[in-house]
């Protein structure tokens, strides 16, 4: 019989500090919480002065890569007039292709509308030029092609690199 009280004085003691601790533990968790908090607010702000730098390097790259894959600004580069138009397509697709896979990676720093304008432009460029080529006859030279690439891109009612610029640019004013 002298065992139960003993057993009884146990319980009540384990009690007594499993409540102690428990009470602890939610007095301090608050503390705890609003300290992690804290360490990751202070671990986003690291994160974004070092990545904002690289995403406005990557929207500004985008920006250039709709310069240079316009028909109108790639042509001059090419020098239409020295090429036939077979010669001149192959030249344009390579050199836009060239362009998207020098900025590809770029992906990873704007948002995904933001890389689908890209794709589009890219895709729409390659459209416009098949089917200046398509056009054509064969003895064609790099002259006549690049004036029918500018004849369809002058009879669209909206200017897709304009357009892709501008969405790029609006992207970019969300991040402030």
């Amino acid at each position: 019989m002298d065992l139960l009280p003993f057993i009884k004085d146990i319980v009540k003691f384990t009690l007594a500090g499993a409540g102690v601790v428990w009470i602890a533990f939610y007095l301090v968790k608050p503390y705890l919480e609003r300290d992690e908090k804290m360490q990751l607010l202070e671990f986003r702000k690291t994160i974004s002065n070092q990545t904002l730098p690289l995403r406005l390097q990557a929207y500004e790259r985008l920006v250039l890569f709709i310069e240079r894959v316009n028909p109108a600004n790639m042509l001059l580069r090419l020098n239409a007039t020295s090429y036939s138009a077979h010669e001149l397509y192959s030249l344009a697709v390579e050199e836009i292709r060239n362009e998207y896979q020098h900025n590809i990676t770029q992906q990873i720093y704007v948002s995904g509308r933001a890389w689908n304008v890209v794709k589009h432009v890219k895709e729409d460029t390659l459209g416009i030029i098949n089917n200046a080529l398509r056009s054509l006859p064969e003895t064609a030279s790099g002259l006549d092609l690049s004036k029918t690439i500018l004849g369809h891109l002058s009879q669209l009612e909206d200017n897709p690199y304009d357009i892709g610029a501008n969405m790029l640019r609006k992207d970019l004013e969300e991040l402030f």
